[in-house]
């Protein structure tokens, strides 16, 4: 059973950076993509960013382009979300999850292709 369990969200405001965690248990962690993802209130979930096992390739929404990086440390079982001046449209629960099988080479936007969710973290942003 895969755990994982992010971490560093919270309240700012608007325009300041906050970056979010999320570690994964387990031993195969580098051979799967990760992804994260948004759900806002009364809002469907939706994807933002996601990386390749190796992090070799990053994908993103439109929305974040250019302001959210995705990263990650295969040492520490552990990828990130640095995200930049940050917007009211950005307050929601964010969710990492490990996509289902390895060695994906383009890392999935779908949440269908997603197995294993953490519990999620919330962001709140004040304008």
């Amino acid at each position: 059973q895969v755990q994982l369990v992010e971490s560093g969200g919270g309240l700012v405001q608007a325009g300041v950076s906050l970056r979010l965690s999320c570690a994964a248990s387990g031993r195969t962690f580098s051979r799967y993509a990760m992804g994260w993802f948004r759900r806002a209130p009364g809002k469907e979930r939706e994807f933002v960013a996601a990386i390749s096992g190796s992090g070799g390739v990053t994908v993103y929404a439109d929305s974040v382009k250019g302001r959210f990086t995705i990263s990650r440390d295969n040492a520490k079982n552990t990828v990130y979300l640095q995200m930049n001046s940050l917007e009211s449209e950005d307050a929601a629960v964010y969710y990492c999850a490990r996509a289902v099988g390895v060695g994906m080479l383009l890392p999935p936007r779908s949440s269908n292709s997603y197995d294993y969710w953490g519990q999620g973290t919330q962001v709140t942003v004040s304008s």
